[in-house]
């Protein structure tokens, strides 16, 4: 004998609390088409945006939240003008700050960025592509990098141990 499943439910929306009672447990479904379960995004299903010239950092944003946006640098072509420059020009990120998780492939703009590397670049400081990358990225037909870019809007605060690992040079990265 199949044992029923009831499944409650209290959602909070716009400072109400709503009670919804489920028969059967909904996960428990094909298609469902719901916004109360978690879920799971594989980033080698990411399809990144291309273009003729370089793309500006949100087409790679693969989620976002009140609090923080997650983008995925997947391999892609680069830009494919005659003329484009596919390493990604300096910036400064006003609003947020950028943590971006090195997994995997060669990082075009960076210098002696290796797998498994995090690097943090707070909200207002510049940052961009190492001396060299940009020569270097010229002629260039695609990547095949694969890192993870989580963007916040409220300021992150380091731990004792994130100061531990610390190599102490990156910030110099951008001085020839």
């Amino acid at each position: 004998m199949m044992k029923k499943v009831i499944l409650f439910l209290k959602l909070k929306k716009e400072q109400q609390l709503h009670e919804l009672v489920y028969a059967t447990h909904p996960f428990d479904v094909v298609g469902w088409d719901g916004y109360n379960f978690p879920w799971g995004f594989s980033i080698h299903n990411f399809e990144p945006i291309t273009g003729r010239v370089h793309q500006p950092p949100p087409v790679h944003q693969t989620f976002e939240t009140p609090h923080f946006v997650v983008c995925s640098f997947c391999p892609r072509l680069y830009d494919y003008h005659p003329d484009s420059v596919p390493a990604p020009y300096n910036h400064s990120n006003i609003d947020s700050d950028e943590v971006l998780y090195y997994v995997d492939g060669d990082f075009m703009s960076r210098n002696d960025i290796q797998q498994g590397h995090i690097t943090l670049h707070p909200k207002g400081i510049p940052h961009g592509p190492a001396p060299g990358a940009m020569e270097r990225s010229i002629g260039q037909k695609e990547t095949a990098e694969l890192a993870v870019m989580i963007d916040t809007f409220r300021p992150l605060m380091l731990t004792e141990e994130a100061l531990s690992i610390d190599d102490g040079k990156y910030f110099k990265s951008w001085v020839e």
